[in-house]
């Protein structure tokens, strides 16, 4: 895979070391085990997979080689590179100024972009309509655009389906800028309807199976349907594709349980669902499922509690907090400086979209045991950010630098720190 030139001040001694030796034992990324950090005292549990992902490495590259490229000249980032706020005020300290907030409000109006201004395509891709809006501006937008390909890929299958006469399900969440990107591809192609989870699948298959009056559909799913979308006609054949940073057992679900639906609505077996149900499989990337699965593995770990790094509006590290606290106590943070002292932590809670704070949160006892991962838009200088400040709270037996020794080989005392059952 293609290495990136991301800045140094993301890249973490520790972490890379860590990936490193755990890339070197296991290539092909079947061992999905944490890495245990023995300090003694507190044992951290480091995710296998975490952290940058190839489309937010991608669009780091591409941003920072722009403004060293581009000295004096007017660059705006469209909306927020990633969903992380060191990355996106780092950009603002150098100069870049936003066009739009994340949920796509203007900041600063496009009539202000002069021909010859670069405006920079987020790693969530845009709509087609700001595309031209961009166009009709003068702006060159394919030198400068760092869509994810994995994103480009699920526009791929939508458009695969569509000449199919399929309408297009997708499950994401209808603020968010990648499903807006994503619709805006599909609904030029074909019928598309956004539901953003079970619930809201099962509403719709209500439609489906003819037990909802029609009329209500618009208002119900009001702002997530195409133009002219025709509730008794365009559900008739469907595919289901997803943002690609939902939960891989959501968007299986959603789609299994509509095949379903669609089997009993037409009568169908297995052998011939495809005459109305499109076979997409899962279009979530590589990233997106490899950090699922390594918490879902990080999980059969006992521990006291789990810490979860990463921008509070990041779609891909709320999820990853919605599986640990479903296990155990889980403390979302940006960085370590929401970690005031070993009796004090700020933390965001994901459903009451709020930070609070919480005492005593260490619990006594001896090995603390701390599962630790973060996600996919989180640098790695962070994370190990945070296992220094834990750290600094216990009379540990190791050090930070004999640890990486150990990972790099620069020890006698190397060994596998691998999870051992």
């Amino acid at each position: 895979m293609k290495k990136f030139d991301v800045p140094v001040f993301y890249r973490s001694s520790l972490i890379t070391a860590i990936k490193n030796k755990r890339k070197a034992d296991d290539n092909l990324k079947k061992d999905f085990a944490p890495t245990c950090l023995d300090f003694g005292k507190v044992q951290i549990f480091l995710a296998r997979h975490f952290g940058f992902c190839y489309g937010v490495e991608n669009a780091i590259e591409i941003s920072f080689r722009t403004i060293k490229e581009n000295p004096g000249k007017k660059i705006y980032l469209l909306s927020e590179m990633i969903h992380n706020p060191q990355v996106n005020d780092d950009l603002k300290s150098r100069g870049v100024e936003f066009l739009m907030d994340t949920k796509g409000n203007t900041i600063i109006p496009f009539e202000k972009i002069n021909p010859g201004d670069i405006v920079v395509i987020p790693a969530f891709g845009t709509t087609l309509q700001i595309e031209q809006k961009l166009l009709d501006a003068g702006v060159e937008i394919e030198q400068y655009n760092t869509t994810c390909p994995f994103v480009e890929k699920v526009w791929n299958r939508a458009q695969a389906i569509a000449k199919n006469n399929y309408s297009v399900v997708v499950h994401g969440k209808p603020q968010h800028e990648e499903t807006r990107a994503t619709f805006s591809h599909s609904a030029v192609n074909s019928p598309t309807i956004v539901v953003k989870d079970m619930n809201e699948a099962i509403e719709l298959s209500a439609y489906i199976l003819g037990e909802k009056d029609p009329k209500d559909f618009y208002t119900e799913f009001e702002g997530q349907y195409s133009d002219g979308f025709n509730v008794e006609t365009d559900l008739e054949r469907i595919g289901v594709v997803n943002q690609t940073t939902m939960l891989a057992s959501d968007t299986q679900a959603i789609s299994e349980y509509l095949k379903q639906v669609i089997m009993q609505k037409y009568n169908l077996s297995e052998s011939n669902i495809e005459q109305r149900f499109a076979d997409t499989r899962d279009t979530l990337c590589y990233a997106t499922n490899d950090n699922q699965s390594a918490v879902y593995s990080l999980l059969d770990t006992p521990a006291d509690l789990a810490i979860v790094v990463g921008g509070y509006n990041s779609s891909n590290t709320s999820h990853l907090v919605e599986l640990c606290e479903a296990k155990l106590p889980t403390y979302f943070i940006r960085s370590e400086a929401e970690i005031i002292s070993s009796k004090q932590i700020n933390h965001y809670k994901i459903h009451r979209k709020e930070e609070v704070t919480s005492l005593s949160y260490l619990p006594e006892k001896k090995p603390l045991k701390i599962l630790l991962t973060s996600g996919a838009s989180c640098p790695d200088a962070l994370v190990e950010g945070v296992i220094k400040k834990i750290v600094s709270f216990f009379d540990c037996d190791k050090t930070i630098e004999e640890l990486i020794k150990e990972f790099t080989g620069n020890s006698s005392e190397v060994k596998d720190t691998a999870l051992q059952n």
